[in-house]
């Protein structure tokens, strides 16, 4: 666990820099920057959690790609069998004739994860994936 009392600091920064922030804070709908600073610490927080592979993780892995890609259906099912013990679930939905989108719900060690993403988005036929985690104590 973290201390949740509120704790203020200063931050210098060039007014360029300062500018295209404030565009993002506008854009993103965040009352302050103070919200959006630290949704953007959290986030370098849990990018850090993969370094550490024994991380306990809970995430998804979307994936876009041709179903009629030559075997790549075979070769996805294989490859989430291999590693049953993180997924939690699938959903799949047909898009077009031709293109697939896969949600994968995984929970596990980051480094399982992690090589579970890698494999299946780097599958030839597979058009997108992005893997997006949190880690499953809170920061």
């Amino acid at each position: 666990m973290y201390d949740s009392t509120l704790k203020r600091f200063g931050i210098s920064m060039e007014g360029g820099l300062l500018s295209k922030f404030d565009a993002l804070v506008k854009q993103r709908g965040y009352e302050n920057r103070s919200e959006a600073i630290r949704d953007l610490v959290r986030e370098a927080l849990i990018q850090q959690t993969w370094e550490d592979g024994e991380q306990l993780i809970a995430g998804s892995i979307l994936l876009f790609y041709d179903h009629h890609q030559r075997n790549l259906l075979e070769e996805m099912t294989n490859t989430q069998h291999r590693f049953h013990d993180v997924i939690l679930a699938t959903t799949h939905f047909h898009l077009t004739h031709d293109s697939c989108l896969e949600l994968i719900i995984v929970k596990g060690k980051a480094k399982d994860i992690q090589e579970l993403s890698n494999k299946l988005t780097s599958l030839k036929g597979v058009t997108y994936g992005n893997f997006t985690v949190a880690p499953v104590e809170q920061l």
